[in-house]
C-alpha cells in the first residue's frame, strides 16, 4: 500500500514537471518575442549653477506599474494565460506632495483621485470617492499633507476640502454647511501648519484665503479682489516658508509673500514672455537654500528667484523629451532638495535634484 502511495506521488509529481514544462515550450516563443520597450531618451545634461551649486534631472514616471516594474516568470506566464492586469495611470496630474515616507501624491482630476506612489515599499494607492450618495470627490485639485502624513485634498467642484489619514482611509470633510454643500466657492490651493494647529486655503473665486483650525472652523480670512499688496486676483496654490504665507496670484501675473497675519511682505513677477516674467504661474515651492520655485504652466519652464525677486535660472521648455514639459502645473521640494514637477500634458511626474552648498537641509514637508 505505501509502494502504491509513493508511486502515485512520484506519477504526479511527473505530471506536473511535464505540464510545466509543455507550458515553458509553448510560452517561450511568445514571451521572447514580446515588443520591445521604446529605447530611453538620453537624459538632459546637468546645469552647472553659480558657487558651484548643480541641478540634475533623475528620472520620471507616469504609471502604477513602474511602483514594482520587475514581474517575474510566472507572473508573466499568468498575464499571458488571463491578460494583464490593469496599471492606474496618470491622466491630468495636477498637483503634488511629498510625505515624511518619501510617498509621492499626487492629485488627478482626469482620474477623479488621488495616487499614492511609494517607491521605497514597491506600494501604490488610489484614493477616490465616488459614491454620490456619500460625499463624492468631484475635482481633486491641490494635495497637501500634514505633520502626521494625514492628506487633505481640495475639490473645486465640490466646494469642499477631503480629509484621508496616513493610510489613505477617508476620515471627513472641511468646509461643509447644511445640506452638503461647500462654503467655498472654488478652494484650490491649501497648505497645513501642524504646529499652529492652522489650515490655509484659497478661495480662487472669491479672491481670499480662508485660514481654519483643524476642525474647519474659520478664525480669519485674507485678502481681497484688487492688483495692490495684500490683493489677489484669482488666488490658486498656496506654500508655507518660515512664517511668510506665499500665494500664486495668478491672474495678477505676480507670486505674493505675506506673514502669517496676511500683511504684505513683497512680491515676485510681472506679466511678460521673456525670462524673470510670468504668464501662467502654477505650482512653488523652496529649496534648503530659500529661493523660490515657480512653474509657469503656458511656457512649460520652471524659474527660480532670490528673496529679492531676481531670477538666478530657469529649466525646461516646452516638448515632450525628458526635462521638457507640456502644461506644467504642481511643483513640490521636499529635505533633500529633489524637484518634483507635475507634467501635466506629458502625464508625468519629472524629478531633478538640487544641489546646493554645504547646509542643512530645511523644509519639505508642510
Amino acid at each position: 500500500m505505501v509502494q502504491f502511495l509513493l508511486a502515485g506521488a512520484r506519477q504526479r509529481s511527473h505530471f506536473l514537471s511535464h505540464v510545466a514544462c509543455a507550458v515553458l515550450l509553448l510560452l517561450t516563443p511568445v514571451l521572447a518575442s514580446r515588443p520591445k520597450e521604446k529605447p530611453i531618451e538620453p537624459a538632459p545634461p546637468d546645469m552647472v549653477l553659480e558657487g558651484g551649486r548643480k541641478l540634475s534631472y533623475e528620472r520620471s514616471f507616469s504609471s502604477q506599474r513602474e511602483v514594482k516594474p520587475k514581474r517575474g516568470f510566472w507572473n508573466r506566464v499568468l498575464d499571458f494565460v488571463a491578460g494583464e492586469p490593469e496599471f492606474r495611470r496618470l491622466i491630468r496630474p495636477y498637483s503634488i506632495a511629498v510625505d515624511s515616507r518619501g510617498r509621492i501624491i499626487v492629485s488627478d482630476p482626469g482620474a477623479f483621485g488621488v495616487h499614492i506612489f511609494d517607491f521605497t515599499q514597491q506600494k501604490y494607492k488610489f484614493l477616490s470617492r465616488v459614491d454620490k450618495g456619500k460625499d463624492p470627490m468631484l475635482t481633486p485639485q491641490c494635495v497637501a499633507v500634514d505633520a502626521q502624513d494625514n492628506i487633505y485634498v481640495t475639490d473645486t467642484e465640490s466646494g469642499k476640502v477631503f480629509v484621508f489619514n496616513s493610510e489613505g482611509k477617508f476620515q471627513h470633510t472641511l468646509g461643509s454647511l447644511k445640506g452638503g454643500e461647500g462654503y467655498f466657492k472654488r478652494p484650490t490651493g491649501i497648505a497645513v501648519d501642524s504646529a499652529a494647529q492652522r489650515i490655509y486655503v484659497t478661495d480662487t473665486l472669491r479672491d481670499k484665503i480662508f485660514v481654519m483650525d483643524m476642525q474647519g472652523n474659520v478664525v480669519q480670512t485674507i485678502g481681497s479682489n484688487g492688483e495692490g499688496p495684500g490683493e489677489f486676483n484669482f488666488p490658486t496654490e498656496l506654500r508655507l516658508d518660515g512664517q511668510n504665507l506665499v500665494v500664486v496670484d495668478a491672474m495678477n501675473f505676480r507670486v505674493q509673500v505675506l506673514d502669517r497675519s496676511g500683511q504684505f511682505q513683497y512680491a515676485v513677477g510681472k506679466l511678460g514672455d521673456e525670462s524673470g516674467t510670468m504668464f501662467r504661474p502654477k505650482g512653488i515651492g523652496f529649496d534648503s537654500e530659500g529661493d523660490l520655485y515657480v512653474v509657469d504652466g503656458l511656457w512649460g519652464v520652471v524659474q527660480a528667484f532670490n528673496r529679492q525677486g531676481e531670477l538666478l535660472y530657469t529649466f525646461g521648455e516646452r516638448g515632450t523629451a525628458p526635462g521638457e514639459f507640456q502644461l506644467p502645473t504642481g511643483l513640490f521640494i521636499d529635505h533633500n532638495d529633489r524637484i518634483y514637477v507635475v507634467d501635466s500634458f506629458n502625464r508625468r511626474i519629472q524629478i531633478f535634484h538640487f544641489y546646493g552648498l554645504d547646509k542643512p537641509a530645511k523644509g519639505g514637508v508642510q
